[in-house]
């Protein structure tokens, strides 16, 4: 009989100040992610700098069972972010210690920081030459401190392939389940956000910090057109429809829903389109004509020229990638390189 897959191995640096939000994120994300049998996709472990407690900037230390040794065992190392990461912040450069930690980790591992984690990775030289994000409120001083970074002040977060970066906070949600998709594709991905209750996907298209103050909680809202929209992109949507659904003007309507999403109607409607391909692509058999109208797309063109245009690679192509990667237990990126821009919260 055929042994089990290996779970990959996620393994989580913690470091003295780090934010106990952001060190909890690969564990809820990764954590939730489960196969047909319901068996865990990742085994999500925890080490520090050494055994023992970790203070964070709360009013509560962690205990960390396992030292930076455990770096040695990963195939996937994540860097929350930290308040305290000394001369990593102020000067660029790695802590002898620190140092001797990440020297663990093996050739090859997926490299992933969330917010000011990023600093630890640019400052061990990995983000040279690369696209990276980080905080909106750290990236004018971390693009001076490392300037051979190709720094992204407007996404949620990059993906390079083996590095990846995200901004703050819930950016650092987005990023794990890109991840997720990525490597087991839309389904289970959007079965993890389900269970934690948090948008499969955020746009792109849209900045980490829009300086706009919020809405007043008794005006309306787009909500209700969204999921009329949800409920009917397979159907011909025009503007007028959306705007009919919340009662306003196409004009008003069209600027609130910027405000809310940070994109066009129409942007959005594309990407949910793409979105509801990607999910036909992976799950079923249909031909290309019927995913076409099925998501909304109408024609087998239109579908090839959209998928393209977000994934970086045809329908066919994607579906090929999916099925051989559901052999081996792991998606390959479709698009490669990428950098993903939505709004950090």
């Amino acid at each position: 009989m055929e042994s089990e897959k290996k779970a990959h191995r996620v393994v989580v640096l913690a470091l003295t100040g780090l934010l106990p939000f952001e060190l909890g994120i690969p564990h809820r994300i990764f954590g939730r992610a489960k196969d047909p049998a319901g068996r865990p996709l990742y085994e999500i472990l925890t080490c520090g700098l050494a055994p023992g407690p970790v203070r964070t900037d709360a009013d509560f230390a962690i205990h960390v069972e396992h030292g930076p040794e455990l770096l040695a065992t990963a195939d996937t190392v994540v860097v929350p972010a930290s308040y305290e990461l000394g001369p990593v912040h102020e000067e660029g450069r790695l802590t002898d210690q620190l140092a001797a930690a990440l020297a663990h980790i093996r050739p090859g591992t997926r490299l992933v920081s969330i917010c000011t984690g990023g600093y630890v990775l640019a400052a061990a030289g990995y983000l040279d030459g690369r696209p990276a994000t980080t905080h909106w409120a750290s990236a004018e001083h971390f693009q001076r401190l490392f300037p051979a970074v190709r720094v992204d002040t407007d996404v949620l977060y990059t993906d390079d392939g083996d590095v990846l970066t995200s901004a703050g906070v819930a950016a650092g949600v987005d990023l794990c389940l890109h991840i997720v998709r990525r490597d087991h594709g839309a389904a289970v991905a959007n079965e993890v956000a389900r269970r934690t209750v948090v948008p499969p996907h955020r746009e792109g298209g849209q900045a980490q910090f829009i300086a706009r103050p919020m809405p007043e909680p008794q005006l309306a809202t787009t909500t209700a057109a969204r999921a009329w929209v949800l409920d009917r992109l397979h159907e011909p949507l025009r503007l007028t429809d959306l705007a009919r659904q919340e009662a306003m003007s196409v004009r008003t309507f069209t600027r609130r829903f910027r405000e809310e999403s940070g994109v066009s109607p129409g942007q959005w409607i594309v990407g949910r389109r793409v979105e509801r391909a990607r999910q036909l692509l992976e799950q079923t058999e249909l031909p290309m004509e019927q995913v076409a109208r099925d998501s909304g797309f109408g024609t087998a063109q239109s579908l090839r020229k959209h998928v393209q245009t977000a994934l970086g690679v045809s329908p066919t192509a994607y579906r090929r990638t999916f099925r051989a990667a559901g052999e081996t237990g792991n998606l390959p990126s479709p698009d490669g390189p990428s950098v993903i821009a939505g709004p950090a919260h």
